[in-house]
């Protein structure tokens, strides 16, 4: 999006402003679907940005759900549910009977209970339903591989309405290196045959999270994590030929998506120190990585200030001494009213921050392309009613 349009947009809607690129994220999802190849199967992990779901590119066949709160937006902006992989490392019985009668298309299981739920819920059905084991990175998520063996062995006589077609892994995010991702696709595959030789049991599905790193902080971001993505498919091609493999991504398709916009509302200096206060705070921007705004992403003076530059502060509106969007950016003297755009804001941003401090209202969406023009996805929204005691 150019700086004209961004500057139209929050004329218009007001600021603090998110605005969704609907045409980066196809790019973004064709980048990744070509350095793939067509044998593997791409899948958007939602809780980056669950707004993006209005303009999912056709190249992503998943989604990835972690609760039921995600699932009722998944129904509410009319996804087709069939495509869902059911996640997350809480699932009621009561979640997982609402996933099944949406006709999810494969759940995971993150525990012995979770397959206990599965086949009780399966077997009131009269159907059997594919799961996915997870197998766990050393932390609360998933399960041990003994574990997993021993479920996978125990299905005929303990879980014979559940079909248990692979395994998901996921260690975490924003990895840089290719030869870690390759010693987790090495992990899963090992697992594998242990489950068949063990079990009895031929895994043909794998649901892989790599991870990947995104630059918020590089002068050439786009391409580091092109780079970054042709290094990592050279080594998740090879995982595609053994098996039916999805590869699960949310942050890397959505990161590069988003701008948000806040106003300038004060400027003053302290003790020597410019400060700028703007209109939105760290309450509703995430850049993974940044510690205390020690860091510089790309950002944007909309309205177009000249003059010298100078070392400034950008504090948000918030009454704490953490709010800093950023520490020291040398940039042309800010004036109340100009609009400052903070790029690469796509991913978490929107749902990660502890939005409701102050009740200060929740920033509108936005959702853009060339072709459809500007549509509003959420209005702001007052949170001073949800805050208020009964």
């Amino acid at each position: 999006m150019t700086n004209e349009t961004l500057l139209a947009l929050a004329k218009e809607y007001g600021t603090p402003l998110y605005v969704f690129d609907a045409d980066a994220f196809q790019k973004r999802a064709a980048l990744v679907k070509n350095a793939m190849g067509e044998g593997i199967a791409l899948c958007y992990s939602m809780k980056a940005n669950p707004f993006l779901l209005r303009c999912l590119p056709e190249e992503i066949s998943m989604l990835e759900v972690c609760s039921p709160g995600e699932l009722t937006v998944c129904e509410n902006a009319g996804a087709d549910l069939t495509r869902i992989v059911f996640s997350g490392v809480n699932k009621t019985r009561e979640c997982v009977e609402r996933a099944m009668d949406d006709r999810v298309n494969v759940f995971t299981a993150e525990s012995p209970l979770h397959c206990e739920h599965i086949e009780a819920a399966a077997a009131a059905r009269g159907i059997t339903v594919p799961v996915l084991m997870r197998l766990t990175s050393d932390n609360q998520f998933g399960m041990d591989e003994d574990v997993i063996v021993s479920l996978a062995a125990a299905r005929d006589q303990a879980y014979p309405h559940i079909d248990f077609v692979g395994l998901h892994y996921f260690s975490g995010t924003l990895k840089k290196r290719p030869t870690l991702i390759g010693r987790e696709l090495d992990k899963m595959d090992v697992l594998a045959r242990r489950v068949k030789e063990e079990a009895g049991i031929t895994l043909t599905r794998m649901e892989y999270g790599p991870g990947l790193w995104i630059d918020y902080f590089g002068d050439d971001p786009d391409g580091a994590e092109e780079a970054l993505l042709a290094e990592a498919a050279e080594v998740i091609r090879p995982m595609g030929e053994k098996y039916d493999l999805t590869v699960e991504m949310g942050r890397f398709y959505s990161a590069p998506c988003g701008a948000y916009l806040t106003t300038v509302m004060d400027t003053k200096t302290n003790c020597g120190y410019n400060y700028a206060i703007v209109d939105g705070g760290l309450h509703q921007m995430n850049y993974d990585g940044q510690m205390k705004g020690t860091q510089v992403p790309d950002i944007r003076c909309l309205t177009g200030a000249a003059g010298e530059e100078s070392d400034w502060c950008i504090c948000g509106s918030l009454c704490t001494p953490n709010d800093v969007l950023v520490r020291r950016v040398s940039m042309h003297a800010p004036m109340r009213g100009d609009i400052l755009a903070f790029c690469r804001t796509g991913a978490y941003s929107i749902n990660e921050g502890f939005a409701f401090l102050l009740s200060r209202d929740l920033p509108a969406v936005v959702i853009y392309s060339e072709k459809n023009g500007a549509h509003v996805a959420r209005e702001h929204i007052r949170l001073d009613p949800l805050n208020t005691p009964k």
